[in-house]
């Protein structure tokens, strides 16, 4: 397929890790110049000297929260008096907090969820979007989830968070109509990152747990979906992909292998 990416400008949110980290490295590795973002600044600033140095392409970082609006327009304002305007925009920070049922669910827990989840994506999105109208061109790709697409128990705020984002994503394709902007939710299923060490607020053995007895998917998946969506022809708009591995099927649907 060909290499739609190289030359251009990713602005990718929540780099430091996950999703974020393996598609700036995905990307960097075709020739991408990069925008990366996070909260952590060790972890960020170790990941622009990786793209720096490994890749040898233009890398710029922001560290901020995606949750603080003014921080999102600064970074944007600042990329304008630079005279870049990303080509893609990956909004990919995003996080799972607490596990527990409605009626025992921590208002911090919902707060940081819908705080990250949905208002973040908005705030970088209404930051960056009008450059790239402007100018008629690009793709947007917002890393939803499968628990967007079906509700199980326990995930009652982080499901809604993610029926947001396919809703936002459905809604930004509606109204990118008459643009040549492109816009995908990709939707991943089980995908062993972070998110359940951070789901479970640092509890590593509960973490672990939940990957037991099959093959998730990895980070490196995820990276390779964007980049086969951002690679497919002009006229070719993928909205929504979700990805399972192989072992699920559905959000309920596991096939885990006993010892």
């Amino acid at each position: 397929m060909k290499n739609s990416v190289r030359g251009k400008w990713a602005l990718i949110t929540g780099a430091t890790s996950g999703f974020g980290r393996a598609t700036a490295e995905r990307l960097a590795s075709e020739g991408c110049n990069v925008i990366i973002t996070g909260r952590r600044k060790e972890k960020l600033e170790a990941v622009y000297h990786i793209l720096q140095e490994k890749f040898q392409i233009k890398v710029l970082s922001y560290c901020f929260d995606v949750r603080e609006l003014n921080k999102c327009v600064e970074m944007a304002n600042d990329l304008a008096e630079r005279e870049i305007v990303p080509d893609i925009l990956i909004n990919n920070a995003g996080l799972a907090s607490g596990k527990n049922k409605i009626y025992e669910g921590l208002i911090g827990d919902w707060e940081k969820m819908i705080d990250t989840n949905i208002k973040g994506l908005l705030y970088i999105t209404r930051s960056i979007l009008p450059m790239m109208v402007a100018r008629n061109e690009g793709h947007v790709i917002n890393i939803g989830s499968a628990a967007g697409h079906l509700v199980y128990p326990e995930g009652n705020v982080y499901n809604a968070t993610k029926f947001a984002v396919k809703a936002l994503n459905e809604a930004i394709n509606l109204d990118l109509v008459g643009t040549n902007i492109r816009c995908c939710s990709i939707d991943p299923g089980a995908a062993e990152t972070e998110f359940s060490k951070v789901r479970f607020h640092g509890d590593e053995e509960k973490a672990k747990k939940v990957y037991e007895g099959y093959e998730p998917l990895i980070a490196e998946d995820i990276a390779d979906m964007i980049l086969y969506v951002l690679n497919t022809p002009l006229h070719v708009n993928i909205t929504t992909m979700v990805v399972y591995p192989t072992a699920q099927r559905s959000v309920y649907v596991m096939d885990r292998k006993k010892d």
